[in-house]
């Protein structure tokens, strides 16, 4: 898939190819403790959207996206399994952000055998 296709769709499941030829910003919905239980994509942007207890501040979570990706970049949003994203992704986009919700999250990643990140904190 080229970027152009990705940005076409709402829901893919992610390829070790589209993760290694950053086709895509990731941003990484899940939980600082799912991070660092997991690892992360490597180059991922880490903004949690959820907190442990189901919460959420949306205008937190686009205060902090918007540091990191315009409206229009292609973004995938990555999250344990893609149930997470995929609420998010549909927020988004009707919202006018280039966001694609990467299906089968972390789980689907190490099905696959890619290897993840070890997740560092930024002071």
């Amino acid at each position: 898939m080229t970027p152009e296709e990705i940005s076409q769709a709402v829901h893919i499941r992610p390829t070790k190819e589209m993760l290694d030829e950053k086709m895509m910003k990731i941003i990484d919905i899940r939980t600082e403790m799912e991070w660092q239980q997991t690892g992360i994509v490597p180059g991922s942007v880490c903004i949690t959207f959820f907190d442990d207890f189901g919460n959420y501040d949306v205008d937190k979570f686009l205060e902090e996206y918007n540091k990191v990706a315009d409206k229009d970049e292609l973004v995938g949003l990555i999250c344990r399994t893609g149930s997470r994203t995929r609420m998010v992704t549909n927020f988004l986009r009707q919202n006018g952000y280039n966001a694609v919700n990467l299906d089968g999250g972390i789980f689907h990643l190490n099905g696959i055998g890619y290897e993840l990140a070890p997740y560092e904190p930024s002071e």
